[in-house]
């Protein structure tokens, strides 16, 4: 048994029972929704927690990458949506996991790439399940879903015999509200948006049995979710402040952190120096924008509870500012001493988690375990 005292630092830790709270929150919401759920496991890119998500009731798993979906699916799962447009040069790669037993699907939202995919399906007699995403915010990719090009795409994947397997859409915009009313607005679009590119692909004659949506923002508020079959979302499993900014979160939800170590101060500018730099908090500063500048992380005791108004305020590689917001800490050395360790909350962890070959599960006896995480593509 290893105990969080004798841990060495920097190492990203998961408070166990918060991740299952976490779980269990979204899970549970989901089932009263009468939807089902696929979480988006980039965030931990770990197999005990996608496991821990299965067990709760989850249906299968999103990605992001084409090595986690090889590595899920050796470890035992099955159902898996790559959530990343398809472009030719990775259809030998889907092609071969198809042919080991893996039900894997792929998205586009070009005509020219759907017609790549069925191109390589009618030359190799393989038929893949593909996804049309939808834009329903204007954030990142996807097609509105009154253009004409959303029955274009159908119609070059039916013709060339590939199956149509739904719309999905994903309210990336979601993260840059901080009210409950612009986050239930901002769902109600996304769950409409979807529906509505489904409605007319069914309309014009062609299949689309799925529609899929989901950010964490947009999962945990939306008040009904008619006409939709899946949600996806990912962050929920961990939090990060930029969820805390959003108000889908408290700080105690937070579940995943970076264990530090104090080691030397800058005592007339009000400095502890810590040995979690950005090379283990990552560079996302987030909460920039936000109502709340975290800077890089908000600084808490070693057992977890927040310093309020402390927080990690610059960044080298190797070396992290810790100071107090406003008026510096004329205290500092005293209240922080050489050899205090402390956890970081990240601002993205998705980023943070990425900065680790593996995580420090901290178990509710207070000894941890290692789970190793993916990385790659």
């Amino acid at each position: 048994m290893t105990l969080l005292s004798e841990l060495s630092t920097p190492c990203a830790l998961v408070d166990t029972q918060r991740m299952q709270a976490n779980i269990d929150r979204m899970q549970q919401r989901m089932n009263a929704l009468g939807v089902r759920f696929r979480p988006h496991v980039k965030t931990a890119k770990c197999v005990p927690v996608a496991e821990a998500q299965i067990a709760a009731g989850a249906q299968g798993v999103t990605v992001s990458t084409l090595k986690e979906a090889e590595q899920f699916f050796a470890a035992g799962i099955k159902d898996i949506l790559y959530a990343v447009g398809m472009v030719a040069t990775k259809l030998p790669q889907v092609h071969a996991l198809l042919q080991r037993g893996c039900n894997l699907k792929i998205i586009t939202d070009s005509v020219a790439a759907a017609r790549e995919i069925g191109r390589y399906g009618s030359e190799h007699g393989v038929k893949f399940e593909v996804w049309i995403e939808i834009d329903t915010d204007g954030h990142r990719s996807g097609i509105k879903p009154e253009e004409d090009t959303l029955l274009e795409v159908a119609h070059a994947l039916r013709d060339t015999g590939m199956a149509l397997g739904g719309v999905l859409t994903h309210a990336g915009s979601s993260y840059d509200y901080d009210t409950h009313e612009a986050l239930l607005e901002i769902s109600e679009q996304e769950r409409a948006g979807a529906v509505r590119a489904a409605q007319r692909l069914r309309e014009a004659g062609l299949d689309c049995p799925e529609v899929s949506i989901g950010s964490t923002p947009t999962a945990l508020t939306a008040e009904h979710l008619d006409g939709v079959t899946e949600v996806r979302a990912g962050v929920y499993v961990f939090f990060d402040l930029v969820m805390h900014n959003v108000g889908v979160c408290t700080t105690d939800e937070i579940a995943l952190s970076v264990l530090t170590t104090v080691i030397g101060h800058q005592e007339e500018k009000g400095w502890a120096i810590v040995d979690a730099g950005w090379m283990a908090m990552s560079r996302d500063r987030g909460t920039q924008k936000q109502k709340q500048d975290f800077g890089y992380g908000q600084v808490c005791t070693e057992d977890g509870r927040p310093l309020e108004g402390y927080i990690i305020s610059a960044a080298n590689q190797e070396h992290g500012i810790l100071s107090r917001s406003g008026e510096p800490d004329t205290g500092i050395a005293e209240r922080f001493p050489i050899g205090t360790r402390l956890r970081i909350l990240p601002n993205h962890a998705c980023a943070t988690g990425a900065q680790f070959p593996e995580y420090q599960a901290v178990l509710p006896d207070g000894s941890t375990a290692t789970w190793p995480r993916f990385y790659g593509w």
